[in-house]
């Protein structure tokens, strides 16, 4: 079946009322509707790959087509294929530490979490020696070396999660060299798998640390052994047979066997002379693998601009979700995401309603809806790596993923304080709004990097993003402490579970306040000549500078 013929069959089966095409002021009854409708069992928790994303795929296509957009894909299409391996881990067959021939069990899901993204039909991990890497950070620019020149092939690599001075105190050696508790890429997870790859270990275990990672054990464990990557050559398949995470309760316990300290050797590996620590104990583990590639789509529409439509103006946000899984104490079995992120491809139909009822723009405005944001921010990255219109040209990257609906703020939240100078466009504009800026309160979960902008900010394009978790708002109602009240229920119980679904308690006047600052400050952006940079200390501001011919 052609995605034109799903997009007409979903636009008729989905039975609720028709969405007002004129108005330019972003509606709460519209973002309800289409939350209401990609949350709905019809589309089976929207993962990709499966017919979820078929239905999905669909869907966004006919309201894109609805609206008046342009097909801003492929070869004139509505999308951008990208190719994903998808695996699933079976029942563990071996699964345990040894340590001198004393076995000890570990139980999947309890004690560790793991996956793969080897397009193997077998994780097999054998005698591997397990060595301790503290938070397992090379990075001669900032003078810190945790492995000390380690050989890590055929090993399993144990690192902390966040950055060597996420907890270090002033007198400390580590202290003021990285972010302190604003996480930079070095503290994300995606790093460290990243760096154990790239030493050639067999596995990668992180230990778990709910400050830390700003999640907890619930969130980690809620993929099931399923993983996605992004389709690569052979020799560009990941080292790592398995990798995941070790409870904070399980590694206490696997370094006092070792006869180690996990406590202490937290504090040692904040020196600078800290050592990589082999614990005398092997990892074993074989566990059957079911993969396949799948062909996922990104899906993305546009409106041209009239004067200077080679400049792009992006708005973003992901429409996957975790799809199907075991049921909840309601008996719900899909993690169908009404928050993360339905809400945010709500917004960004609204926005596009908003342009389609105003003067064409000067410059282009392109609007992506994102695959596999949840399996590693793949979809965004596929689009980065081959992009479908220059980056160049692409003057701002504006994203959409989790917004808070408790109720109208008296703030919004600031997500990557420093980092350019669309953050004084956000204070401008918010103060036109009549609300103040409020920096991040929970830094170190660095949201920074975890949302499907950072693809484009990788390679230069400043960007902005409205998260709602990433601090708590000033509400209207109730104040800063309700605001941490809604971050805290929500994260707490329902980020990545199936209780992350449309209620009729949820009030929408905050996120349509957020969703109307990001349609203002790409509007002014696609009616001037402007270009947004990044600040000075900002790691992308070299690589913006290096296409500033391009823009003159």
């Amino acid at each position: 079946m052609t995605f034109r013929l799903v997009a007409a069959s979903l636009l008729a089966a989905v039975s609720v009322p028709a969405i007002a095409q004129t108005a330019s002021a972003i509606d709460a009854a519209n973002l309800t509707q289409t939350v209401r409708t990609l949350a709905s069992d019809q589309f089976q928790g929207r993962a990709p790959g499966t017919i979820g994303e078929e239905r999905t795929v669909g869907y966004l296509i006919g309201r894109l087509q609805a609206l008046g957009l342009e097909p801003a894909g492929v070869d004139g299409g509505w999308t951008q294929p990208v190719p994903l391996l998808h695996t699933r881990l079976g029942a563990a067959t071996t699964l345990a530490f040894d340590r001198k021939g004393t076995e000890t069990p570990v139980s999947f899901g309890t004690d560790i979490y793991v996956s793969t993204l080897q397009p193997k039909d077998q994780a097999v991990v054998e005698n591997a020696p397990m060595v301790f890497v503290g938070y397992g950070v090379t990075a001669a620019e900032r003078g810190w070396d945790d492995f000390k020149g380690e050989d890590l092939k055929g090993k399993v690599a144990v690192f902390l999660i966040n950055d060597p001075d996420f907890v270090a105190a002033k007198g400390e050696d580590v202290f003021g060299k990285f972010g302190g508790r604003t996480m930079t890429y070095y503290g994300r997870w995606t790093y460290k798998f990243e760096e154990a790859t790239r030493r050639g270990a067999i596995a990668a275990l992180i230990v778990h640390d709910t400050d830390g990672v700003g999640y907890g054990w619930n969130v980690v464990k809620s993929g099931g052994g399923e993983n996605y990557g992004l389709v690569v050559p052979p020799d560009k398949v990941t080292s790592l047979a398995l990798q995941g995470w070790i409870s904070g309760e399980t590694a206490t316990k696997l370094f006092a066997n070792a006869g180690q300290n996990l406590a202490k050797l937290r504090v040692a590996a904040r020196r600078k002379d800290f050592k990589p620590v082999d614990l005398g104990t092997s990892f074993n583990a074989s566990i059957p693998v079911t993969q396949a590639v799948v062909q996922s789509q990104n899906v993305l529409g546009k409106i041209p601009g009239t004067k200077r439509p080679d400049e792009v103006v992006m708005y973003g946000a992901h429409w996957d979700a975790y799809g199907e899984g075991a049921p909840d104490e309601a008996g719900r079995i899909y993690r169908a995401g009404a928050n993360d992120d339905a809400l945010g491809v709500a917004g960004l139909f609204e926005i596009a309603r908003g342009f389609k009822a105003a003067p064409p723009p000067d410059r282009s405005i392109v609007f992506a809806f994102w695959t596999a944001e949840e399996r590693g921010l793949l979809g965004s990255e596929a689009y980065a790596a081959n992009p479908i219109f220059p980056v160049e040209k692409t003057v701002v990257n504006l994203g959409l993923d989790i917004l808070q609906t408790a109720g109208r703020a008296k703030d919004v939240i600031l997500i990557g304080k420093g980092q350019g100078t669309l953050e004084d466009d956000l204070a401008r504009v918010a103060a036109a709004q009549e609300r103040t800026v409020s920096v991040e309160s929970l830094p170190e979960r660095g949201l920074f990097y975890r949302a499907d902008h950072f693809s484009m900010a990788k390679r230069g394009v400043p960007v902005l993003l409205m998260m709602g978790i990433a601090g708590a708002s000033d509400l209207v109602n109730g104040g800063r402490p309700a605001g941490q009240a809604w971050v805290d229920a929500y994260t707490g119980k329902c980020y990545h579970q199936a209780c992350d679904a449309w209620g009729p308690n949820w009030n929408l006047d905050g996120a349509v306040q957020d969703i109307s600052l990001l349609y203002t400050i790409g509007d002014e952006l696609a009616r001037s000549e402007r270009w947004p940079d990044w600040k000075a200390g900002s790691e992308f501001k070299a690589i913006r500078d290096k296409s500033a011919a391009a823009r003159r």
